[in-house]
């Protein structure tokens, strides 16, 4: 929409308040506001849902694989078959053997539910997600047959174990008696303690060599579960369906989208969610902005009358007041994008400051499942609100400015 020189001063003219006109400024200034602020918390809102996506996604698919071959009753023989039979596959990237399983550890009297898992030593020492996370102790320590082990940080504060405490793991897979099977106690040392940044990981894993997990489970040479990495994991049952033929009866293949469908399922169900509630500001901006051009062309429906008696077109007067309301959302669109790289750049201090303010724990990771707040922003979504929020602004001052194009000067300045 181009403007003339005349049409472009009478738009700029407009926008600022003139005499008697401060009720009508306030009302678009708060028009401006309000599509900030919808703005502001939909890019907002969007980038940590889809951080806290991406970030969980990332930590769970590093320590669990973008899929598992689980044996049946823990155990899986013949793995060495399936694992090579896996890295020869297109877009398998890696087939590593694990042993998981819970137990019980006890340190100072205290005894809490625990996850183990044995790994190959080269396995978890290069695992980013662990070996980048060592908040104490020395994780090159954890060696085969030393005794040493790895534990998450809460699990470590649950115990009041360190690097260098002793905690003792329980077995119910022990030594057959008389009177029964005895339970198998062995005591470890703390070599580390890593924070991986979800909750569950961090409240129950401890990471050991894979030989001292087979002794501790008395389970010989084999092992639980091979965990898979692909290269994509959007494909990953049809890159690892020939691999299916040779689990069949040994175990389960079971990918990233089975083993947490329900979460993943339940973060885009409220992420549009979020997205149809939060655009619901938007709207009501666009209301505003409606209103106060509505009041705007009331007020100068004899500026209007007089500058179509001088030659304006009925076009021209549309244009005018189709430039005053896109002015306005435009303003408040970059308003918004300007608060909201703001907020999602303080984020973590934002939600610190409040719940200090408050006394009240806005993100407990025992429910948000990570200890931080995420944000990952996406361009083709700040895009998507940015041009919904135009055109919800231009179609806003379509029906003020038809009203202005329409105004006869006859029957305005009939009295004057």
């Amino acid at each position: 929409m181009i403007l003339n020189s005349y049409e472009r001063m009478v738009a700029r003219r407009y926008l600022l308040p003139g005499k008697g006109e401060g009720f009508i400024f306030l009302v678009a200034s708060i028009s401006l506001v309000a599509v900030a602020l919808g703005v502001a918390a939909l890019i907002i809102v969007m980038s940590v849902m889809n951080g806290f996506r991406a970030e969980l996604f990332d930590k769970i698919t590093g320590l669990n694989g973008h899929a598992i071959v689980q044996g049946y009753e823990g155990r899986l023989p013949d793995w060495q078959q399936i694992a090579v039979k896996a890295r020869s596959l297109p877009g398998v990237t890696s087939a590593t053997p694990l042993i998981e399983q819970p137990l019980m550890a006890s340190a100072n009297g205290r005894v809490e539910g625990v996850l183990v898992r044995g790994m190959r030593m080269e396995d978890f020492q290069t695992n980013p997600v662990i070996s980048k996370n060592v908040k104490a102790g020395d994780l090159r320590l954890v060696t085969p047959d030393s005794g040493r082990v790895a534990i998450g940080s809460r699990l470590a504060q649950a115990l009041g174990a360190y690097p260098g405490s002793t905690i003792s793991l329980i077995s119910p897979e022990g030594r057959s008696t008389v009177v029964g099977t005895v339970p198998r106690i062995v005591s470890y040392t703390v070599a580390a303690v890593f924070e991986v940044g979800i909750y569950d990981y961090d409240n129950s894993f401890v990471i050991m060599p894979m030989q001292d997990a087979q002794n501790l489970l008395l389970m010989g040479d084999t092992v639980s579960t091979v965990e898979l990495q692909t290269t994509n994991p959007d494909r990953v049952d049809t890159i690892l369906a020939p691999l299916q033929p040779l689990v069949q009866g040994k175990g389960a293949l079971i990918d990233w989208k089975q083993m947490n469908s329900a979460l993943f399922d339940a973060l885009e169900i409220e992420r549009v969610a979020m997205f149809v509630v939060l655009s619901l500001i938007v709207l009501v901006a666009v209301f505003n902005i409606l209103s106060s051009l509505i009041m705007l062309v009331r007020a100068k429906t004899r500026d209007i009358a007089i500058l179509r008696t001088m030659g304006a077109s009925r076009k021209g007067m549309m244009k005018v007041f189709v430039t005053v309301g896109v002015t306005i959302g435009s303003l408040g669109i970059i308003l918004g994008l300007i608060l909201g790289s703001i907020f999602l750049f303080f984020r973590q201090g934002m939600l610190n400051a409040i719940q200090y303010l408050t006394g009240q724990n806005l993100w407990d990771p025992s429910v948000r499942f990570l200890s931080d707040l995420p944000s990952k922003t996406d361009p083709f979504e700040v895009t998507a609100i940015v041009v919904t929020a135009l055109v919800l602004s231009f179609l806003a001052t379509l029906y003020p400015a038809w009203k202005a194009a329409s105004t006869d000067p006859v029957q305005v300045l009939r009295y004057e």
